[in-house]
């Protein structure tokens, strides 16, 4: 590989006057795209390690329906933020946050690259825009009689409720958003402080170079039903059955996840496995829309195409590129 490889990764630990934050390479994309096989062979060439941005590559024993790379396939790559926790374990967003910005000192403390590897949008942006997450231990039962209040009333009590609480972040959450009203009520009652009064962003710790994988609609597609083929004959309903019989149930949030919903609901006798396996395909493709809205809407992606008719050096050159354009002193 050229020597531009090696510049990139000069003053991971900052300038000459250590002015400079350390660097971090993020590789995002809709699923299917090769994100993963990427990353690893560009931590080979660059030295550099993985940190997981993916919601449900944190659980062990949900490997195959997560796409999950093997020992062997990280080929000695360091990874982190995978097989961290049972099923039935909470991760927040907050925690990924929390793990990765530790994960990304002690990387560069090593002089290697951080490479943020995933397609969980929330987790990237969490992780980019430095959000501040208040400190408020979760209040289960506080959780549930407010979703009791918004199944019994709707929404919109909620956004009243929090209007009464805190009015300044009233203003910035919409009356249907469930979730965060919920929280945004929790953090005022558990602290005793206005959501609004927390800062809105964490001091920054790092320098971001966001590159998005891309590949033409169709292709995608087949390769998301390829994907599922191969899921399926790996083993994804005995991995499925395994869970159950842990006792993780499957109505848990990582239970109903895309693919182990689809499956579980076959397993259930909802459905056949052709029709569990054509629903996965269908619902796979709709996520990597919504995918693709999401990360379109970012315009500091750089955008790389990857595909049948681009072999992976192309790719990689590609990052270099924009890799010694976007980090090379002026």
């Amino acid at each position: 590989m050229r020597s531009e490889w090696r510049s990139s990764r000069r003053g991971l630990e900052g300038d000459s006057h250590g002015a400079e934050l350390p660097r971090v390479l993020v590789i995002t994309g809709p699923t299917a795209t090769g994100k993963t096989e990427t990353a690893i062979e560009l931590a080979l060439r660059v030295g550099a390690e993985i940190v997981s941005a993916d919601s449900m590559q944190v659980y062990r024993g949900m490997d195959i329906g997560t796409a999950k790379p093997t020992l062997e396939e990280r080929r000695g790559v360091p990874h982190h933020l995978i097989d961290l926790l049972e099923p039935d374990q909470p991760f927040s967003v907050a925690d990924f946050q929390h793990l990765a910005r530790r994960h990304i000192r002690d990387i560069c403390s090593r002089g290697r690259l951080p490479i943020i590897v995933g397609g969980t949008a929330l987790y990237i942006r969490a992780l980019v825009d430095e959000y501040y997450f208040p400190r408020a231990p979760a209040d289960r039962a506080l959780r549930r009689r407010l979703s009791a209040i918004a199944d019994e009333r709707g929404s919109t009590e909620l956004h009243r409720m929090l209007s009464d609480l805190d009015p300044a972040t009233a203003l910035r959450v919409h009356p249907n958003d469930r979730k965060r009203l919920i929280r945004a009520i929790e953090v005022r009652l558990v602290t005793g402080t206005p959501r609004s009064a927390f800062p809105r962003s964490l001091e920054p710790e790092a320098r971001y170079l966001l590159v998005g994988l891309d590949m033409p609609r169709g292709e995608l597609h087949r390769r998301i039903d390829a994907r599922v083929d191969s899921m399926i004959r790996k083993g994804f309903v005995r991995e499925v059955e395994g869970l159950w019989a842990k006792g993780y149930a499957p109505t848990l949030p990582p239970m109903r996840s895309l693919g182990y919903r689809e499956i579980g609901d076959y397993l259930q006798g909802l459905s056949t496995l052709g029709e569990a396996i054509r629903l996965l395909k269908r619902n796979t493709k709709r996520f990597s829309k919504r995918q693709m809205t999401w990360f379109r809407a970012d315009r500091r992606i750089n955008w790389v195409q990857v595909g049948n008719d681009r072999p992976r050096e192309y790719v990689l050159e590609d990052i270099s590129r924009l890799i010694e354009g976007k980090w090379s002193p002026s």
